[in-house]
């Protein structure tokens, strides 16, 4: 099967400013991104920028780019754009690789667009991985999900689910999954997904994938044994990405 990678990337950012051209060790971080996702077997890598200074910065380094329109509200509509300036056809498969995850493994993105492909039932998948303390179990920050027989998602929550009533300071088990925010989606469901309603829940829980949910799509999760590398939300987890590399 063949698949192409997409990643969304906007200069503007409220605790980090300029982030994609964040430099990493002499290398802008949205082109660190890209060079990873290139390592996954994709048939085709392209950013989707909101500014010529990201577009400029692919192209020095010979990654392909697209302009997208700055004025998008989500990554999805960047996304849906970019898809049709690529002509990408609708029964294409398309992994959203985030633009500050410059440590993301390749094996990560190669097996959420697998698991696509062998589902044909679910419109987009994503992954997981077990926690293994407490504290992330309890921590908002730390989304969560739980899922059917099939490895489908059931619910995506900021709260610990699923909650072990009689040891409520102890993990469940089978230990909790901690999503991990990549997914793949038919081109055909992206360029629908930022035309649904924006779902109650998803607006509670501050979570996009939810309205997937909600309109009852369904997501397939790869569950993985390795945490993801970290991302960068802020200068300090620049700087960690920074020790990390050397640089």
């Amino acid at each position: 099967m063949t698949f192409t990678v997409l990643i969304p990337a906007r200069l503007a950012s409220t605790r980090l400013p300029n982030k994609p051209l964040a430099d990493l060790a002499g290398v802008p971080m949205v082109v660190r991104v890209a060079q990873q996702a290139l390592r996954s077997g994709a048939q085709s890598v392209a950013v989707a920028g909101d500014s010529l200074e990201i577009f400029t910065a692919c192209q020095a380094y010979g990654i392909t780019a697209v302009l997208t329109r700055a004025d998008h509200p989500s990554g999805s509509d960047r996304l849906a754009e970019a898809c049709d300036l690529l002509a990408l056809p609708d029964d294409a498969i398309v992994v959203n690789v985030q633009g500050d995850e410059p440590l993301i493994d390749p094996q990560l993105i190669t097996d959420v667009a697998h698991l696509l492909a062998r589902r044909p039932q679910a419109a987009m998948s994503t992954a997981a991985h077990a926690l293994d303390n407490v504290a992330d179990f309890h921590n908002p920050n730390v989304v969560k999900v739980v899922l059917d027989a099939q490895h489908m998602a059931l619910y995506f929550s900021r709260a610990p689910i699923a909650f072990p009533r009689d040891a409520p300071d102890q993990l469940p088990t089978p230990a909790p999954l901690r999503h991990i925010g990549i997914y793949a989606y038919r081109v055909s469901f992206l360029r629908l997904f930022p035309k649904l309603a924006q779902a109650p829940l998803e607006r509670t829980e501050s979570l996009e994938q939810l309205r997937a949910l909600w309109h009852g799509h369904r997501i397939a999760v790869h569950i993985t044994e390795h945490a993801p590398g970290p991302g960068v939300d802020t200068l300090a987890d620049l700087e960690r990405v920074r020790r990390l590399l050397g640089g």
